[in-house]
């Protein structure tokens, strides 16, 4: 039994207990196919990447090789499947080496042959591969800017593969005929396969024009080079009903569903009522902070919609427009805009994190908020609407001693967020 006596304590172990459920290692062996005839290839892009290599070798009956490539820290011991690490949000050389051996090796299977894809969030950035006439330069300042702009992840990836050789299914394409089973630990909302990782092994209903609207949506200054292949749009991605995807299957091994369900199971064995609010969340950090807000006062006033004790659960990927110069990624922006709006509530706690570690791009997976939170800002001399003007979240926590470091998790699964309402 977890006790509320300590609310800081029970936050984290609602953090811990959700991240355990979003390990994909004791999901693997549901969906392993039987070994082919012919040579069993394992290729991996994603923060979990290594994790599930590591695992797969354990698994597997039979022989096999291949390579998986994953964030900078993230890697683990293999031994007949290569680990190679690379950059993240932003990809370098490293991604670019391995995507490309990647698509070669896929590309010299036959038809005896399984390639097994092991995919996770973060897989867009470590194995990116430019479309013929770009270069890993075009790519990564197309990227920046869209990290920048506050567009949505589903709106990100369907410009990474327009400007991509091996997302939107044409790793798949690649390696057909052979067969193809991708195992998808999701970091997005909706769990959509063909977001995962900009879906290098499935179907992708995006096209070109999608692309060019996204750019014009958030107003993003591209290079001339990406400018031209995006309006040419010569080679689209592979599409619904593609042949080369005949004997191609994906399953998802890990949601943010599951961490969820399992944070929730561990309040309700702790006599704190539970309320999954979705595990899609998407907006505005410090937008969707106010309507969270809104609801922790309301719970508080008027026993709606629980009665406090109670945890409002929650994950998805929420967005920041970044326009200050501070630190700090969604979580730590999340939560400062929720002590701005608590205005130091006496009965709200809370904890965001992401379940992969990494807040954006800093050492810490979030932070955590308390009652006193303001007060000890103030105490320190640390405004916090300054601070969330200037986006800077992770200053903000760092000051007071409230970040939460965890290290590489291995797995991801998108953010979790807990806010703690008591009596």
């Amino acid at each position: 039994m977890t006790s509320v006596a300590d609310p800081r304590a029970f936050l984290r172990a609602l953090f811990d207990t959700a991240v355990a459920a979003a390990l994909p290692t004791s999901q693997l062996s549901r969906f392993l196919p039987p070994p082919p005839k012919g040579r069993t290839l394992v290729v991996g892009a994603g923060k979990g990447a290594a994790a599930m290599a590591h695992a797969i070798e354990d698994m597997w009956p039979g022989p096999l090789s291949g390579l998986a490539v994953t964030r900078y820290g993230h890697g683990l011991p293999t031994r007949a499947i290569e680990v190679i690490e690379a950059a993240h949000p932003n990809p370098d050389i490293a991604s670019e080496t391995a995507a490309r051996r990647i698509l070669a090796e896929a590309s010299a299977l036959g038809e005896d042959d399984l390639l097994l894809c092991l995919i996770s969030g973060g897989g867009s950035a470590l194995m990116a591969l430019p479309a013929p006439g770009l270069t890993l330069d075009d790519k990564k300042a197309v990227t920046r800017e869209l990290l920048k702009s506050g567009a949505a992840i589903d709106e990100i990836n369907a410009v990474r593969k327009h400007l991509s050789a091996i997302k939107g299914g044409r790793l798949a394409a690649a390696a057909a005929p052979a067969q193809v089973v991708t195992l998808m630990v999701s970091d997005v909302p909706g769990d959509d396969p063909a977001v995962i990782a900009s879906g290098p092994t499935v179907a992708d209903p995006s096209t070109f024009a999608d692309a060019r609207a996204v750019i014009e949506k958030y107003g993003i200054a591209v290079p001339d080079t990406v400018r031209r292949h995006l309006e040419q749009a010569t080679e689209e991605s592979v599409k619904p009903g593609d042949p080369r995807l005949a004997r191609t299957t994906a399953h998802l091994v890990a949601t943010p569903q599951d961490a969820l369900e399992a944070a929730a199971d561990l309040a309700y064995r702790a006599g704190i009522a539970p309320l999954i609010l979705g595990n899609a969340l998407e907006g505005e950090s410090r937008e969707v902070a106010r309507v969270i807000a809104a609801m922790a006062r309301q719970a508080t006033l008027y026993d709606q919609p629980a009665t406090p004790p109670c945890v409002l659960l929650s994950g998805g990927e929420t967005t920041v427009t970044v326009r200050g110069n501070g630190r700090g990624g969604r979580n730590a922006e999340f939560l400062l805009a929720l002590a701005v709006a608590l205005g130091g509530h006496d009965k709200v706690w809370a904890i965001a994190c992401d379940t992969d570690g990494i807040d954006g791009t800093e050492d810490n997976a979030g932070a955590i908020l308390t009652p006193d939170t303001l007060a000890r800002a103030a105490a320190l001399g640390v405004d916090a609407k300054a601070r969330l003007a200037d986006n800077d979240g992770y200053g903000f926590f760092s000051a007071l001693g409230d970040l939460v470091v965890t290290g590489p998790t291995r797995t991801n699964v998108n953010d979790f967020r807990a806010v703690l309402i008591l009596p």
